[in-house]
């Protein structure tokens, strides 16, 4: 259920408590969101110096204007209007799912926005090299901005993108990784110099027949042979592009391992830069989830499980320790059980609390479209019990829970969440 902005408002007029719209691109304002309620005098002004003369505003979402009271005809007293508890608790229930919508409608276009925008540069590859790297390294810098605020970010899954699986693939490694940058405190050159690495680490791959792209293991040796020269093409791309030696060799190291097992020169942790071991164990991660053969795939908790327990020695210990932190043991995207034996999809991970995500509850007595997810950790007594495969679900369950067959990962400000939702976690 959407809320739809009524009316145009000049700058001049705005006032604290407007819920306001800016009708710009996500990169283009300093703001952690494009449609938000204005908070403080500072964020009025600084609209001001955006250069716009208007802004959309939604009366019905904004904190009302005190109008002056109006004597009673009957009794000369101030007219009153009682609001019951039951009124209360259903406004302040639509209102949380009038913001539930809108952040994650917002989520989705800043991210269809970023998908054209790697598109669009990959097509620069070929004939407009330079262009390209210009094009990687503003998109790089617009994540950046967004990205690199003070509090907390919250990692969200994405339902419904209309991308193809190398754009997806792409995002979901350049996103997650410079979200570990700076969970390890890269500076700003070489949070762009991992952020750009991470955007054209499979850059190589559009020299490669479509077939071998996706690294089948089952594939005949010459296609695997051929698959793996995707790393010393994408150097060569990354070279006539004229990227950074930062950038450049994440390129050409994110297939190596901390254990000297990768290709195609066998280094190990040490001779491995900071960035392409980040990108190396993302890049893992995704495949995983998104693998050549579609009937292959883990789940997001599956997948950081082998990692752990089969594979940890392939990759920098304090970095998987971080990742895992970082995404949670039961990652955006994953199916669970609860303590109390009803199921939930992650929706939303903040990594300062791991084991407490949002999650959406499959409640048949409430459309899916109308349920609110709920954050656990306000509920101190319902944790997660265990991580299910889709295909463990009831048929029911499983379409109202609809577990993506592509996990697609964005990231979002960390916000305070209403007491209302306690009624959607209480038994």
């Amino acid at each position: 259920m959407g809320w739809v902005m009524s009316a145009t408002i000049a700058v001049e007029e705005l006032r604290v408590g407007m819920f306001i719209h800016l009708d710009l691109k996500w990169w283009a304002h300093p703001f952690a969101l494009s449609s938000f309620r204005l908070s403080s005098q500072d964020q009025i002004n600084t609209i001001k110096r955006l250069g716009v003369t208007q802004v959309r505003w939604c009366p019905d979402k904004s904190e009302p204007i005190p109008e002056p009271a109006r004597p009673s005809a009957h009794t000369g007293d101030p007219e009153v209007r009682i609001e019951t508890p039951l009124q209360r608790t259903s406004a302040n229930r639509q209102q949380q799912l009038a913001a539930q919508h809108e952040a994650e409608r917002l989520c989705s276009r800043q991210y269809g926005e970023a998908a054209k925008s790697w598109q669009a540069l990959t097509d620069l590859v070929p004939q407009q090299p330079e262009a390209a790297r210009e094009a990687a390294e503003g998109l790089t810098q617009a994540l950046l901005a967004k990205m690199m605020v003070d509090g907390e970010l919250c990692i969200r899954v994405l339902a419904d993108v209309q991308a193809d699986r190398t754009t997806t693939h792409a995002l979901n490694v350049a996103v997650i990784s410079m979200l570990m940058g700076r969970v390890f405190g890269f500076s700003e050159s070489e949070m762009l110099d991992l952020g750009v690495g991470a955007l054209l680490h499979d850059v190589g791959k559009l020299d490669l027949p479509e077939r071998v792209r996706r690294g089948d293991a089952q594939a005949c040796a010459a296609d695997q042979a051929l698959y793996r020269e995707h790393v010393a093409r994408g150097v060569a791309h990354g070279k006539r592009m004229g990227l950074s030696p930062g950038a450049l060799l994440v390129v050409a190291q994110h297939h190596e391992m901390a254990d000297g097992s990768g290709f195609p020169q066998k280094l190990n942790v040490d001779r491995m830069t900071a960035a392409a071991r980040i990108v190396a164990l993302v890049n893992r991660y995704d495949n995983l989830c998104d693998p050549a053969v579609p009937a292959h795939a883990l789940t997001p908790h599956e997948a950081l499980s082998l990692i752990f327990a089969q594979t940890r020695a392939k990759f920098d210990a304090s970095m998987l320790n971080a990742f895992i932190r970082m995404m949670g043991v039961y990652p955006a995207g994953s199916v669970v059980q609860l303590t109390d034996d009803r199921l939930a999809l992650v929706t939303r991970v903040n990594s300062t609390r791991p084991l407490k995500p949002r999650v959406l509850l499959f409640d048949p007595a409430v459309p899916a479209s109308e349920a609110l997810q709920a954050d656990l950790q306000h509920h101190a007594d319902v944790g997660i019990r265990r991580s299910l495969r889709p295909q463990q679900l009831q048929a029911d369950a499983l379409q109202y829970l609809a577990p993506r067959q592509r996990v697609v990962y964005f990231f979002e400000p960390a916000v305070v969440e209403q007491t209302g939702h306690r009624q959607q976690v209480a038994a």
